[in-house]
């Protein structure tokens, strides 16, 4: 069951991640032509970060756990790879690119571009989650690894939650600190406790 939320989590999480980069393009556009601009750039910054960035932190979160949760691993499959490299690019836009170019002096290409480029990305995401294509890459090993425990998903679902309620109370912000630090010491934690067979990689 606890597997199930979390993959509900992740499909939710994701869903509403494309969607509000739609409705970020459209209070973008609207920004970029409306008499008063401030209101509105004042509402598309708001979406941005009481809703987006929680829904991106833990889609991101979320899909990387259940690959190293589970058999289909990091890099076994190269439609999990390219989900990884759209993942961590579509953060590195929204963060560096997008987010701070959110005001009235902001280049309106980047903002109309980069949220609309946001919501495609994700529904090529979906379309891989779905369609799973191409094959195992050379990286995989024979067996498959085994799946963690149930309390491992469970705790999980349990990250963002932390995040955005006792960390938003401590620092008066919503940051993904104990998502990030789980997302970096669990594959090392994973890979340390997996004994490699010589000649072959497990990942």
């Amino acid at each position: 069951m606890s597997r199930k939320l979390l993959v509900w989590l992740h499909v939710v999480t994701s869903t509403g991640w494309m969607f509000m980069a739609l409705a970020l393009f459209v209070v973008v556009d609207y920004a970029l032509s409306a008499p008063d601009r401030l209101s509105a750039f004042d509402a598309a910054v708001l979406l941005d970060v009481e809703v987006l960035q929680f829904m991106a932190t833990t889609s991101a979160f979320s899909g990387l756990m259940l690959s190293g949760l589970t058999v289909w691993g990091y890099f076994r499959h190269w439609w999990v790879l390219a989900k990884f490299v759209i993942t961590f690019t579509q953060l590195y836009v929204g963060i560096f690119v997008l987010s701070p170019n959110l005001h009235p002096d902001g280049s309106p290409l980047l903002m109309r571009v980069g949220s609309l480029l946001m919501a495609s990305a994700l529904a090529c995401q979906v379309w891989l989650s779905v369609a799973k294509p191409f094959k195992r890459t050379p990286w995989a090993s024979p067996t498959k690894p085994k799946a963690a425990p149930p309390w491992g998903f469970a705790l999980c679902l349990a990250v963002p939650a932390f995040d955005y309620v006792f960390v938003e109370f401590v620092l008066g912000r919503s940051i993904p600190a104990l998502s990030m630090l789980i997302v970096v010491v669990y594959p090392i934690v994973r890979a340390a406790r997996r004994p490699q067979a010589r000649g072959t990689v497990r990942v």
